[in-house]
C-alpha cells in the first residue's frame, strides 16, 4: 500500500457543547464503529478509532468498499449495522469475534454498511490540510456512483435543518448532531468538532458499585429499573466522579453493603447461562478482556437521578452522569415506564434510499 496518508491514523474527534453552533456543516452523529477505510487498488485496511485493524471482522464490508469506493483513497466514516429500520449497536459489537466462522456467519446474517463524511486523500493527493469544505464537495463527487451498503452522509450548512434532524433522527437510532467548522483542516485526534447530543434524565436504583481502578474509592455506580415483571434489571452504569467524591461514596453507601450478593436480585451475576434470561452486571463481554468485573452489592433502597442521551433496546448506550440523590422518591418507582418512548423513523429516509 502506498498512498499519500498511510495507516494508522487517529480520526478527527469532537466534543460536546449545549447547543447546535452557527455557521458550520452540520451532519447525523452516527452510533456506530468510527472507522477510516485505506484503499490502494486491490489493497484495503479499515482502521478503528484506536488505529488497530477492522478489516477481518467485516469480510462483507471490505468487498462494498472495493467496489464503491475510489481506486486510491482514504476516507473517514462510521460503520453501522442497521436491524428493523434503525441502527443496532449490540449487534455492531457481535461481530467482533475471535473466530472467522462466526464472523462470517455474522456478515451473512446481519451485513454492515459504511458512512462516509470525510476524506483525507484521494489519488496522489493528501487532502488533510484543505477545508472541510472542499473535502466534504471532493467526497461528494467521488461516492456519487456509490450504491448501498456504502452511503455519502447527509450534510447541510443549515442549521434549521440541522435542529430538524436533531429531532427526527433520534427515532431511527441516531445519536444527535456534529457540528463542523467549514475552513477546518483535518486534525487527527483533535477535538476540533462539535457534537450535540440529546440529554434526559432518569431516576434510577443504585444497587452496587465497582471500585476504582486507582483503589478502594468508588468507580462506577451499579444502577437498575425495575421491568413490568418486578425484576431489577441492570441498566448501566453512572461514573466519572471527582477523585474526592469517590471516597466519599464509599462512605456514603456503608449503611447499604452487604457482606456478600446472596439474597441480592443480582446474585446470579456471576453464573454465565444467568445474562441469558436478565440483565445483570458483570455480564461477559469480548470488550471487558481481562477487567475485573466484580462488584459491591449493596441493599437496592436508594434513589439518584441521572442523566442519560438514549436507551440502547432495554439498558443506557452510555455511561449516565450523576444530577442528585432523591430521598423523595422509592426505588419500586424507578420503572422503565418512565422512560420518555421516542417516535420511530426509518432509517433509509435519513440516507435518502427509502
Amino acid at each position: 500500500m502506498d498512498l499519500p496518508v498511510m495507516p494508522p491514523v487517529k480520526p478527527m474527534l469532537a466534543r460536546s457543547v449545549a447547543r447546535i453552533p452557527a455557521g458550520m456543516q452540520y451532519e447525523a452523529k452516527w452510533d456506530g464503529f468510527r472507522a477510516i477505510v485505506f484503499r490502494d487498488g486491490d489493497e484495503l485496511e479499515i482502521g478503528s478509532r484506536t488505529g488497530k485493524p477492522l478489516t477481518r471482522y467485516f469480510p462483507e464490508l471490505a468487498d462494498a468498499l472495493r467496489a464503491n469506493l475510489p481506486d486510491r483513497c482514504v476516507v473517514d466514516g462510521e460503520i453501522v449495522i442497521v436491524h428493523d429500520d434503525r441502527l443496532d449497536f449490540d449487534r455492531l459489537t457481535e461481530r467482533i469475534h475471535p473466530a472467522a466462522s462466526r464472523v462470517a456467519l455474522l456478515a451473512e446474517r446481519t451485513p454492515a454498511s459504511f458512512i462516509a463524511f470525510d476524506l483525507l486523500a484521494l489519488g496522489d493527493e493528501d487532502l488533510t490540510p484543505a477545508p472541510l469544505a472542499d473535502r466534504r464537495a471532493r467526497l461528494a463527487g467521488a461516492l456519487a456512483p456509490a450504491r448501498p451498503p456504502v452511503h455519502l452522509a447527509p450534510a447541510t450548512t443549515d442549521p434549521e435543518l440541522a435542529r430538524d434532524w436533531f429531532d427526527r433522527f433520534e427515532g431511527a437510532g441516531l445519536d444527535g448532531v456534529v457540528a463542523k467548522p467549514l475552513d477546518l483542516p483535518y486534525r487527527p485526534d483533535a477535538r476540533v468538532m462539535y457534537k450535540i447530543k440529546h440529554e434526559r434524565t432518569a431516576d434510577v436504583v443504585v444497587a452496587g458499585y465497582r471500585f476504582h481502578k486507582s483503589g478502594p474509592v468508588v468507580g462506577s455506580l451499579l444502577l437498575g429499573l425495575y421491568d413490568d415483571r418486578g425484576a431489577l434489571q441492570h441498566v448501566g452504569v453512572c461514573a466519572a466522579f471527582p477523585m474526592k467524591r469517590r471516597a466519599e461514596l464509599v462512605e456514603e453507601l456503608e449503611p447499604l453493603r452487604l457482606a456478600d450478593a446472596s439474597g441480592h436480585p443480582w446474585a446470579a451475576w456471576s453464573d454465565e447461562t444467568a445474562h441469558e434470561a436478565a440483565r445483570l452486571p458483570g455480564a461477559p463481554s469480548r470488550w471487558s478482556g481481562k477487567k475485573d468485573l466484580t462488584w459491591v452489592p449493596l441493599r437496592p433502597e436508594r434513589v439518584v437521578e441521572v442523566a442519560y442521551d438514549h436507551m440502547e433496546g432495554d439498558r443506557f448506550r452510555h455511561t449516565t452522569q450523576f444530577r442528585r440523590w432523591r430521598p423523595d422518591r422509592t426505588p419500586d418507582g424507578c420503572t422503565y415506564a418512565q422512560l420518555e418512548e421516542v417516535v420511530r423513523y426509518d432509517l433509509a429516509e435519513v440516507l435518502g434510499t427509502g
